[in-house]
Formats: C-alpha cells, structure tokens, sequence
C-alpha cells in the first residue's frame, strides 16, 4: 500500500517559519515529481510548489515564490517545504503529491496520482 505522510504543521504567529516533510511508503518516487498544494476553508485546493525528480529543478506559485522552498531526499523517499515570512492567508491544509506519469513539475491536481492525508499550518496575526 502506497502512503505520503505529512508532518510538520502547526502554529505559528506571522513572519515565522515552518518545514513540512513528506515522507512516501509502499513505493519509490525517486524517479517522479513530486508537490506540494494547499486547501483553506471554503477554497479550492491550490499548487504550491514542484520538484522534479532530480530535485534539480522547481516550480511555485506566485504567491510563495521566494518565501517557500520544496526540496527533496531520494535516499529517504522524502520531500520538504520550508516556508519562511509566514502569513495569515497561508492557513491552510498542505498536502504532498506524487506524479508517477512522468509529467515534468507539474502544477494540475489532476496530474497527481498520490496524495498524502494533510497536516495543519494555522499562522496566527
């Protein structure tokens, strides 16, 4: 059974940090993309972040651009996102994703095949 699980969530007051990890059981993504995306209450989930299987490579959403970083380690089957100068509208589920289809750091939900559970990010003003 394929598992993402996030872990790192909480509260934090505005201008702090936060690393999400996502860690995969049950298979390998070294070789996938993998992202990072976010639902608040009454909003559709969104993209945040992507990174290609290399870990060369990433992508984000304008509204984190420069204060979020999606890093990963193949040998722990693990990706991060740190997020620094944290804001109230950031208060959200975060959830990972895993793309196996080969889709080059994609931003679509629907070009996610994995999902882990979400953990809670609540920054407090």
């Amino acid at each position: 059974q394929v598992q993402l699980i996030e872990s790192g969530g909480g509260l934090v007051q505005a201008g702090g940090s936060l690393r999400l990890s996502c860690t995969a059981s049950g298979r390998s993504f070294r070789n996938y993309a993998m992202g990072w995306f976010r639902q608040a209450p009454g909003k559709e989930r969104e993209f945040q972040a992507a990174i290609a299987w290399s870990g060369g490579t990433t992508a984000y959403a304008d509204s984190v651009k420069g204060r979020f970083t999606i890093s990963r380690d193949n040998a722990k089957n693990t990706v991060y996102l740190r997020m620094n100068s944290l804001k109230p509208e950031d208060t959200a589920i975060y959830y990972c994703a895993g793309d196996t289809s080969g889709t080059y750091l994609p931003r679509r939900i629907d070009a996610y095949d994995y999902w882990g559970q979400g953990t809670q990010v609540t920054v407090s003003s």
